[in-house]
C-alpha cells in the first residue's frame, strides 16, 4: 500500500515538475519571439549641446522617474505586484555595457540586453523618438557616473509566465508594435509635427497610444480635454501640476508632471498644448486593446 501511495506522488510530483519546465520554456520562447530591429547607425554625439540635449530628452521622458535621481536603478517591489520583483535596472550602469543598437532595441522596442523582451518597459512612449534625439540620450546616458547601489535581480514569476503563455499577456515588444504612425510628421505646419512629435513621446505611456484616453494601464483621460484649456492654464497644469479650476488631487498626472514637464520650454508647452487642442475634431478609434 505504502508503495502505491509512493507511486501515486511521484506521479504527481513528475507531472508537476513537468508543468513548472514547460512554462518556463514556452514562457522563454514567447520572450524571444520577435523580429530583431536593424543595427543602429546614427553617431552617438559628444559635444556640449547635444548631451545637453539628451539629458533634457532624458528629464522629459521619463528616464530619471523610473531609474532613480542618479539613474541608479530602483526596486518596485513595494509598489507593483505584476510581477514576482519588478526592477529598474542602473541605467547608467546598462548604458555603459552595451553598445547604441542594443540600447536603441530597448529604447524604443522593449527588447532587453539579454535578448528577451521587456513586460514594464514603457518603449512604446519612445517609439517615434528620432535618431537624432536617441543618438543624443544615448550620449547623454553614456556621460552619468555608475552609482554603486545594491539592487536584487528582477523576476518575472511563475503567475505572470502563466499568463505570458495563456492569457496573451502582451511584453512590452507586443505593446510598442500597437503604436500609430504619426499623422502630422510631413505636415506643413512646424507647430503641428512639433507637437504631436512631444504627445507621442511623452504622453501615450498613460492616456493611449492614440493619446484618447487609456482604461487598462491606469484609466487616463482623453487629451481632447486639452482643448478646454487656455495656454496659461496648460503651462500651470504642466510646470506646477495645478489643474483648471485649482488645486486638487490629478493623481499620477501630479507626479510626472512634478518629475518631467517642469522642464519643457516655453515652446515645448505651446506647440504641445496646440497639437492636443486639434484632437477633439478626431473620431475616437474603437476596438483599441487599450481602451
Amino acid at each position: 500500500m505504502i508503495r502505491i501511495i509512493l507511486m501515486i506522488f511521484g506521479g504527481f510530483a513528475a507531472a508537476a515538475a513537468l508543468l513548472v519546465l514547460s512554462v518556463y520554456w514556452r514562457s522563454e520562447a514567447r520572450l524571444r519571439d520577435y523580429e530583431t530591429p536593424p543595427p543602429f547607425a546614427t553617431e552617438i554625439p559628444t559635444d556640449a549641446a547635444s548631451l545637453e540635449k539628451g539629458k533634457h530628452i532624458a528629464r522629459t521622458r521619463g528616464c530619471f522617474g523610473c531609474h532613480g535621481q542618479q539613474l541608479e536603478g530602483r526596486d518596485f517591489s513595494d509598489m507593483w505586484d505584476w510581477a514576482k520583483r519588478p526592477v529598474a535596472p542602473n541605467l547608467a550602469k546598462v548604458v555603459q555595457e552595451n553598445d547604441a543598437s542594443a540600447l536603441e532595441a530597448a529604447i524604443r522596442h522593449g527588447i532587453g540586453t539579454d535578448g528577451r523582451a521587456m513586460y514594464s518597459m514603457p518603449s512604446y512612449n519612445w517609439l517615434h523618438l528620432t535618431d537624432d534625439d536617441l543618438a543624443a540620450l544615448i550620449g547623454y546616458l553614456r556621460t552619468v557616473p555608475v552609482s554603486d547601489k545594491k539592487l536584487p535581480k528582477g523576476q518575472l514569476g511563475w503567475s505572470l509566465r502563466w499568463r505570458l503563455i495563456y492569457e496573451d499577456d502582451p511584453t512590452a515588444t507586443d505593446l510598442a508594435a500597437l503604436v500609430p504612425p504619426l499623422r502630422y510628421s510631413d505636415a506643413d505646419d512646424p507647430v503641428l509635427r512639433h507637437g504631436e512629435y512631444l504627445a507621442m513621446t511623452m504622453c501615450n505611456e498613460c492616456h493611449g497610444f492614440d493619446l484618447r484616453g487609456d482604461q487598462v494601464f491606469g484609466n487616463s483621460p482623453d487629451l481632447a480635454m486639452v482643448a478646454g484649456y487656455e495656454l496659461e492654464d496648460f503651462t500651470k497644469l504642466m510646470r506646477e501640476c495645478e489643474p483648471a479650476g485649482g488645486p486638487r488631487d490629478i493623481g499620477l498626472m501630479g507626479l510626472v508632471c512634478g518629475d518631467r514637464f517642469y522642464a519643457l520650454t516655453d515652446t515645448e508647452v505651446s506647440d504641445l498644448h496646440t497639437f492636443l487642442s486639434t484632437l477633439y475634431l478626431e473620431p475616437v478609434p474603437e476596438n483599441v486593446g487599450w481602451r
